[in-house]
């Protein structure tokens, strides 16, 4: 039982669910637009999610404690080399048209960890409102523009409003992070709940969880993705509501994780029904 409980906690705290939520987002974009599984892309998204998130988590607690490392952390920063050694492999098979589309993207994932403002001190992370921003643009780019590119497909009005709609679930869902963050937040990074409060910032939610669904209707008219779709929103909007800055230590990193992946699983079982 202790061996099960060290791993699943390795398999949460190396990001491996992070990324699985990631693949799950691009293999929506790809149901609801018909493209073809590139097994590529998804290996690449999967390892880039892990060594991103990652880089971003323990780059700088590494750097502090490098003589003290725990096994856990030793464990950790091993796993995020051969994710590396993963996504460089990938980067290869993938086209250099789609990866030309991906620079951007990858920059400002770049940016969102390394320190480049007032005298490199600071990054995009820790200014106020821009993190989850930048977080909810990486996730939309790489989830749904990334792959539609990749299918050689145009960019026509469903395209746009799936980018929207995206964007907006990102967003809906940091916010149990952020709430769950404020009583650790530095007191200069003003996110949402800290500036306008917990329950505004799930009234905010909602209102964009409710635009998100309109979004839906205009961007598809299929009850195979229709139906899926609804309950997502209503699994969103409860995982929200429900929650609040002490809330368990899985609340957000698994259950409002693993809604994505819920998703893609429910989508995948109406499209074989």
């Amino acid at each position: 039982m202790k061996l099960l409980k060290l791993l699943f906690n390795f398999y949460l705290n190396a990001s491996i669910h992070v990324a699985l939520s990631a693949v799950a987002f691009l293999r929506i974009t790809a149901l609801y637009f018909n493209l073809d599984n590139n097994t590529a892309l998804n290996c690449f998204l999967f390892f880039g999610t892990i060594t991103g998130y990652n880089f971003v988590k323990y780059a700088g607690v590494a750097k502090l404690h490098h003589r003290s490392l725990t096994n856990t952390l030793k464990a950790i920063q091993l796993f995020s080399l051969f994710s590396f050694v993963g996504l460089c492999y990938f980067t290869f098979q993938i086209d250099t048209h789609t990866l030309c589309y991906m620079l951007p993207f990858g920059v400002l994932t770049v940016l969102y960890a390394v320190p480049f403002l007032s005298g490199f001190e600071k990054n995009l992370r820790q200014v106020s409102y821009l993190k989850i921003v930048v977080v909810a643009l990486v996730w939309t780019g790489f989830t749904v523009l990334i792959p539609v590119i990749d299918a050689q497909k145009a960019i026509n009005t469903q395209v746009i409003f799936m980018l929207l709609q995206r964007f907006l679930i990102v967003v809906i869902l940091i916010l149990p992070f952020d709430i769950r963050d404020v009583k650790y937040d530095a007191i200069s990074l003003q996110t949402i709940p800290k500036k306008i409060g917990v329950e505004k910032t799930k009234k905010l939610g909602l209102i964009l969880m409710i635009f998100s669904l309109i979004l839906e209707y205009l961007a598809s008219s299929s009850n195979m993705v229709k139906t899926p779709f609804m309950v997502f929103f209503f699994l969103t909007l409860l995982f929200l509501m429900r929650s609040k800055i002490n809330q368990s230590k899985y609340y957000s990193s698994l259950w409002v994780e693993a809604l994505p992946i819920i998703w893609w699983l429910i989508l995948l079982g109406f499209d074989n029904f």
